[in-house]
């Protein structure tokens, strides 16, 4: 039954954005049989995969990280912990599939970058401020200095990186926090958090002024953006300049090969690598059953169970992103990013029985706005669609008593990254440099955080890492990056920031909601006093 829920969800997440592909392939950017077949396929792997995946992570892998906080938060011993906090985020951001499909996705414009050299930089990042992040915890530290010291450090030292993989960087943090990785930091924080509260003598749970375990894995998205960009910065002398033929090769390949054939010829390497991704997780469970949490014969089948779902899934799910929506969802952004930069009138029409028919016109100044607008629906269907948003919406209108309701956050989430996705369109359309957006953007949602209850700011950047899910990873990353070698003639550098983007807009979005919510607590506050007091006799 978990399976068929799994599967329930995934499908609301991919089948969206498989439908818009189809219309547009079939409308204003004509794909192709093979292409549309192949995406299709693509498609049904990344389902099935992400599917089975998430059923073993749940079965098998999520059990360790409960059972690893609890454990270690119970021996009261803050170096232990520090030190497992680190390796736990370390082995397990390895094995995050976001990250898979984000290194691969560099790897494909920027040739110059190790896949691996960039994923445990990445994973680097992670454990050392999982480690911070716990120490915030332990020692009471209020959130808000945390992210201002970090993002302070983190866009001063950016400047100094690469132009091309800043955009790396800060997509890097949105793309960590995944379906792998959150499990085990919330697992983490959540243990630590309820031995802290236990132990503080006036700790108020669920008070709004406490931020308790939320904003951990906000923390924990900060390290890879730093990771990133002292990792650039020492690669700072490669030329890390892409070359059309980089970027486009496996489409050229999809044209003249049928779709089944270019998708499964990906699966042996890709077979591989997830072997190596899994790998230390898998001595990481064993070493914590013999030496820490020493689950019972039947658990321990149970979770050998889960990593042999898990490996099939990410096998699959890899396999179908990296032969279906990334090459397929590039060549769609080449081909709108061309009607974008056309100078000319676009005549769309279709022929029947030789008889040729106009179904619409797109005039010359139209083409860029096509484009944003087509970026702008993308977002919102993409955001709407995530599970994990549905569980945010949840958390937040429970938090609230009900008076902050599921759609209001939806519809300020699919708003604010439709807009994110859009102007990430227009960045890549006109050159403007991405600084120009995240640090009003940032400025905004660090300043907002003085402002919106802890409780609420503590969820806003957890919440981060929530929109930017698996589509954004996969299909949205893809088709920025063709429109970007469309435009700009093959250099698709500019591309890499739509996942920052996606993942700041929740920043602002629910702490707005917050400030909201607090002013309604405060005015339903003085209604009940002025009631009381003219009920007084």
């Amino acid at each position: 039954m978990n399976f068929y829920l799994k599967l329930k969800e995934t499908v609301f997440s991919v089948a969206p954005i498989m439908l818009l592909v189809f219309l547009l392939g079939v409308t204003i950017a004509p794909l192709g049989f093979h292409l549309l077949g192949q995406f299709m396929l693509g498609g049904v792997m990344v389902i099935i995969g992400l599917a089975v995946f998430l059923l073993g992570v749940d079965i098998g892998i999520l059990p360790i990280g409960e059972r690893s906080g609890a454990e270690l938060t119970s021996k009261r011993n803050l170096p232990l912990l520090l030190a497992a906090a680190f390796f736990i985020g370390f082995i397990v951001t390895i094995a995050e599939p976001d990250i898979q499909v984000l290194a691969d996705q560099v790897r494909r414009i920027e040739a110059s970058v190790s896949k691996w050299g960039l994923i445990f930089a990445i994973a680097a990042g992670v454990g050392l401020f999982v480690a911070l992040g716990i120490l915030r915890i332990i020692l009471s530290i209020p959130l808000r200095v945390i992210l201002i010291i970090s993002y302070i450090l983190v866009f001063g030292l950016a400047f100094f990186a690469p132009q091309t993989l800043q955009g790396v960087a800060f997509d890097s943090g949105g793309a960590t926090t995944g379906p792998m990785t959150v499990p085990f930091i919330l697992a983490l924080g959540v243990g630590v958090a309820a031995v802290r509260t236990k132990s503080a003598k006036n700790s108020q749970e669920n008070s709004m002024d406490n931020d308790g375990s939320f904003g951990l894995t906000g923390i924990a998205s900060i390290g890879p953006v730093l990771a990133v960009v002292i990792f650039a910065i020492a690669v700072s002398r490669v030329n890390v300049a892409a070359e059309v033929s980089q970027g486009a090769g496996s489409v050229s390949d999809a044209e003249t090969v049928f779709g089944l054939s270019v998708v499964f010829s990906h699966l042996p390497a890709i077979a591989r690598e997830v072997v190596s991704a899994l790998a230390p997780l898998a001595a990481m469970a064993v070493f914590f059953q013999f030496t820490l949490i020493k689950m019972p014969p039947m658990q321990v089948v149970r979770m050998i169970r889960g990593f042999v779902l898990s490996f099939i899934g990410l096998v699959i799910f890899l396999g179908g992103a990296q032969g279906g929506f990334m090459p397929v969802g590039q060549e769609l952004g080449v081909l709108l990013g061309r009607l974008a930069a056309n100078s000319s009138e676009v005549v769309i029409s279709s022929t029947v029985n030789g008889v040729t028919k106009t179904l619409f016109t797109i005039p010359e100044f139209a083409g860029p706005a096509v484009l944003i607008l087509i970026g702008c629906i993308f977002g919102a269907v993409v955001v709407c669609a995530e599970p994990a948003v549905w569980v945010l919406t949840d958390q937040v209108e429970e938090i609230s008593g009900g008076m902050i309701r599921r759609k209001v956050i939806l519809v300020a989430l699919s708003a604010g990254v439709a807009i994110s996705i859009g102007i990430s369109m227009a960045r890549v359309l006109y050159g403007f440099s991405l600084w120009y957006i995240l640090i009003p953007g940032y400025v905004i949602a660090l300043a907002l955080s003085f402002w919106c209850p802890k409780l609420f700011t503590g969820i806003a950047f957890d919440s981060g890492g929530v929109a930017s899910g698996p589509m954004t990873s996969t299909f949205i990353l893809s088709l920025t990056i063709g429109v970007g070698q469309a435009v700009n003639g093959g250099a698709a550098g500019e591309a890499f920031g739509v996942i920052a983007l996606v993942a700041m807009t929740p920043l602002i979005a629910i702490q707005i909601l917050g400030i909201v919510f607090k002013v309604k607590t405060i005015s339903l506050e003085k209604a009940e006093k002025n009631s009381f007091l003219e009920e007084k006799p």
